[in-house]
């Protein structure tokens, strides 16, 4: 195999043209190639300059580049100078445009974008499973958003649901016998969110957790009188906090997190 110079052409950083040029010359034993990346193309000047390049050293290119002009115009002059030039995703873009009817976005680096947007997801999942039921203190002082409410007021389930929209969540049990970490008090107030609910919704939801456990319903646990202790003690916290509120009775999870999420985006900032 002749070994010209291969000039790998994209408009966002290249990665997908390179591992697909590599994966064809891979077949030819393809160790020795020399193989140029050429990032963020975005001008007709620049595409002038790898032809000539390509010209120069009887090199090839192979390329992605999303937006038809740009393409076109690299195709054609490289055509008008006999070089050839691959496009490597060109064709299968018209051809599921065509196929759907839908217009493409014609947007660089949507794929590099999606897998960085699934990394955040995934590393958010692990640290609110990491920093659950206030596992690890150290983490109210990493977290985005740090919830904290006393038992069955879904922190759990809301710390995920947070965690699939890319916020870092904490979140912390207040019981009467432990005294909450120091850690609470040294955030930011606005990332506190407490978790308030009426004593009645409390006592029913506990209540039925008891009798799903196969347990006693009348144990302490879901006693009013414990519960009306616990919430007293749990505003005793936030007063001393200082931090936003949102009562939680009645309301569905994605509720409750759409709360937090524009409380968070007005006070804080977008994530």
């Amino acid at each position: 195999m002749t070994r010209p110079p291969i000039y790998v052409v994209s408009d966002s950083v290249g990665e997908t043209v390179e591992l697909v040029t590599k994966a064809a010359i891979s077949q030819f034993n393809g160790a020795g190639v020399d193989l140029q990346r050429i990032p963020y193309v975005e001008d007709f000047t620049t595409i002038d300059e790898v032809i000539s390049l390509a010209k120069l050293n009887q090199g090839i290119i192979v390329f992605t580049l999303v937006k038809p002009e740009m393409r076109k115009y690299l195709s054609q002059h490289a055509k008008s100078e006999n070089i050839f030039a691959f496009d490597v995703l060109g064709p299968l873009i018209d051809k599921f445009e065509k196929m759907s009817g839908v217009t493409p976005k014609y947007e660089p680096g949507l794929v590099r974008k999606l897998d960085e947007d699934y990394f955040k997801k995934i590393e958010a999942i692990e640290f609110a499973v990491k920093y659950d039921d206030g596992k690890d203190p150290n983490g109210i002082l990493k977290a985005d958003i740090v919830l904290i409410g006393v038992s069955r007021t879904s922190k759990t389930p809301l710390s995920q649901f947070l965690a699939l929209k890319r916020f870092k969540v904490a979140n912390v049990p207040i019981v009467p016998e432990v005294e909450p970490p120091e850690e609470l008090f040294e955030i930011d107030k606005r990332k506190c969110i407490g978790l308030k609910i009426s004593p009645d919704q409390l006592n029913y939801i506990r209540k039925e957790r008891l009798i799903a456990l196969g347990l006693d319903e009348r144990a302490n646990y879901a006693r009013m009188e414990r519960i009306k202790e616990e919430l007293a003690y749990f505003e005793k916290i936030t007063d001393r906090i200082g931090c936003y509120l949102v009562d939680v009775t009645n309301k569905a999870v994605e509720e409750t997190a759409n709360l937090i999420v524009n409380y968070y985006k007005k006070n804080i900032g977008n994530k």
